[in-house]
């Protein structure tokens, strides 16, 4: 049996605290100067594509991008790689308002030596999701 690394330990708790709507735990994943990018590059919620620094932000990230769904986020496979954890990630019932969207990720976890998220990269089809909300789900 393997045992988790701290990336992968990281990753886990942050899907389960995600699920569950538990911020603060979720919030304590992260050191202080750590960066969010979900997803990478720019986006509606982050046009200038510069991710979210620091636990302020991250906070304002969560209100927006995660208190407001109704999320089951099933990790397929975790590729742990020294202090971060590669996972390819289907959120497969990311519900909004009543309407159901389908996402395709990749995120990349990395930690530092005592296990705080130092950077969460998420990366996934932005256009993908805005069509399927504008369809109705």
């Amino acid at each position: 049996m393997t045992t988790d690394t701290p990336a992968i330990a990281a990753h886990k708790k942050s899907i389960a605290f995600a699920m569950a709507r538990d911020k603060e735990s979720w919030l304590a994943l992260f050191d202080p100067d750590a960066i969010v990018r979900d997803p990478v590059g720019k986006s509606p919620h982050d046009p200038e594509g510069q991710g979210f620094h620091g636990l302020e932000r991250i906070s304002a990230f969560w209100d927006m991008m995660i208190a407001p769904l109704d999320m089951i986020a099933i990790p397929h496979k975790r590729i742990p790689t020294g202090p971060n954890v590669v996972a390819v990630i289907m959120t497969a019932a990311n519900k909004v308002n009543g309407i159901k969207a389908y996402v395709e990720m990749v995120a990349v976890y990395t930690v530092n030596d005592a296990g705080k998220l130092i950077s969460l990269n998420v990366y996934w089809d932005v256009d993908d999701v805005a069509a399927q909300m504008a369809a109705g789900g």
